[in-house]
């Protein structure tokens, strides 16, 4: 999503396929816009790793892990990843993405780009 909290792309993927692995698939398939508008991405802390000299190497975009102060306690919110987490609330609204209804991956990312879109069409200025 962008920093607005607006889905790009969505890719479903199995179960059995690590995180990591799943932003690389991700990140191909949205190779024409990252080279155009992207110029940093940022993750949590579960994208740690190889990942991030991948994006330099490969993609020549920043890859940032946000992750808390190393004293902190509790609950804080962290830079960035708040938008993120708006946008799942905002997903979580819809009675369809609360449970694993769908066959297949395809189906599943229909139904989140509908709901993203008619979000989107709600805040739209009458």
């Amino acid at each position: 999503m962008d920093t607005l909290g607006h889905l790009l792309k969505v890719v479903v993927l199995t179960a059995d396929i690590q995180d990591r692995d799943g932003a690389k698939i991700l990140l191909l398939s949205l190779l024409p816009v990252l080279r155009l508008r992207l110029l940093k991405i940022w993750a949590d802390g579960g994208y740690r790793g190889a990942l991030i000299d991948w994006c330099e190497q490969v993609l020549k975009i920043v890859l940032e892990v946000v992750s808390p102060a190393p004293h902190q306690k509790g609950f804080a919110v962290l830079p960035r990843r708040w938008v993120v987490e708006r946008t799942f609330a905002w997903l979580s609204n819809y009675r369809r993405l609360s449970k694993d209804y769908e066959e297949c991956t395809c189906s599943s990312e229909g139904m989140i780009y509908i709901a993203s879109i008619h979000t989107l069409l709600k805040r739209l200025p009458s």
